[in-house]
């Protein structure tokens, strides 16, 4: 017969297992993004080539850490659980350990590592650095230590052996399924700022608006008069016969708008940025935009639906226009392949520090944004994609 569980262990347990779980939680409403942090870690040690892996890797590791959570609050193998802390802890123990240190190398320019600057161990929902990453951990790992040295006290559940596998797979079960359908849709929950009602405007620099005034003198009388483009336009044929052209006058009627959030961009073969044309607070109409963060990676059966979205919204009188990262010749490239007739606009970023706003306005590649008066009306990954505009699948 097992002893009772001592009530200062049980604590331990309890308050751990719901770390866990809060933890895996917060990855797992978004693994994308999860996987994002994943291969920016293989890109700092230098493993890029793991690039295909990392959202693999995003859900394994957010299901690891969601079953070690449930199996000890649950006390489901719960001395195996104690093993998994351990090995699970002692390993971001040092990862943080040394992302700590290289960053404080990093900052002293002693040394440039290209440390992953963000963890991502609560995803988006906690923001920390690494020293406030490695700091929560040598938190974390006093109990977890206290609980692998006290595991004989702790007994399992009243099941048998066979069930508690079977609660083991169920676990498992629940925290695949949900990544998969965030995967396969949006996250539902997040703090993006490109989240469904976000004013998106912020991202974008609203130039100058000016109204011009052309001066010009009555060659008989001397007089000058002051005419708007409008205006002048409306004069009759004989206006230039009896009028020289003197100066034009530029009068600022709203000031300039600094983006808010720099970094986004939406240029043409020209190098004109266009986003403010789309993202402006004053645009009656929607917009549709298509984010392809990645050309080569975008999904094919998704671009066929975007492709069929777009000549929707050209018979219904919809902007559609599309926005990448990827570079000028890739975009002729993509365009020839899928016969594309809609503007497709160029974001440059560094590919090591972004900002990735592309990659991180959708979770999905492609994915659509619509737009209303700047702010963000509706999203979609591609396999929801609306068949036409203001329609629901």
């Amino acid at each position: 017969m097992s002893k009772k569980e001592p009530v200062w262990l049980k604590i331990i347990r309890i308050l751990l297992g719901c770390l866990f779980l809060f933890s895996s939680f917060t990855k797992a409403i978004d693994p994308v993004g999860f996987g994002v942090t994943m291969n920016d870690y293989f890109v700092s040690f230098h493993m890029g080539f793991l690039h295909p892996l990392a959202l693999f890797a995003a859900v394994v590791a957010i299901t690891c850490e969601f079953v070690l959570g449930c199996m000890l609050l649950f006390r489901v193998r719960v001395q195996l659980a104690a093993w998994g802390y351990l090995l699970f802890m002692t390993f971001f123990f040092f990862l943080t350990l040394w992302l700590a240190v290289a960053e404080q190398l990093e900052l002293k320019g002693i040394h440039y590592f290209g440390v992953v600057k963000d963890c991502g161990c609560f995803g988006d929902v906690i923001e920390m650095n690494n020293m406030q990453t490695f700091l929560k951990n040598v938190v974390i790992i006093i109990p977890t230590l206290i609980l692998f040295y006290h595991r004989k006290k702790l007994s399992d559940c009243r099941l048998t052996v066979l069930g508690q596998w079977l609660a083991v797979g169920v676990f498992t079960l629940i925290a695949v399924c949900f990544q998969l359908y965030v995967i396969r849709h949006l996250p539902f929950i997040g703090k993006s700022d490109w989240n469904k009602g976000k004013d998106v405007s912020v991202f974008v620099s609203q130039p100058a608006q000016k109204d011009v005034v052309f001066v010009y003198r009555n060659i008989a009388s001397g007089e000058e008069v002051r005419l708007s483009q409008e205006e002048l336009m409306e004069q009759a044929d004989d206006f230039y016969e009896k009028n020289e052209y003197v100066d034009r006058e530029d009068k600022v009627v709203k000031e300039a708008v600094k983006a808010k959030i720099d970094g986004f961009n939406m240029l043409d073969e020209n190098g004109a940025d266009h986003a403010p044309d789309y993202f402006a607070t004053g645009k009656e109409s929607d917009t549709y935009i298509l984010y392809v963060h990645d050309l080569a990676e975008a999904n094919e059966k998704g671009m066929q639906r975007a492709v069929k979205l777009a000549k929707a919204c050209e018979d219904a009188g919809v902007d559609f226009v599309a926005i990448t990262n990827s570079s000028e010749e890739d975009i002729a490239q993509f365009v020839k392949r899928y016969g594309i007739e809609f503007p497709v606009y160029y974001n440059p970023i560094n590919p090591v520090t972004g900002p990735f706003m592309v990659r991180d306005a959708v979770r999905s590649n492609p994915g659509i944004i619509l737009l209303q008066k700047g702010t963000v009306k509706e999203k979609w990954a591609w396999r929801d994609f609306p068949p036409a505009p203001g329609a629901r699948e």
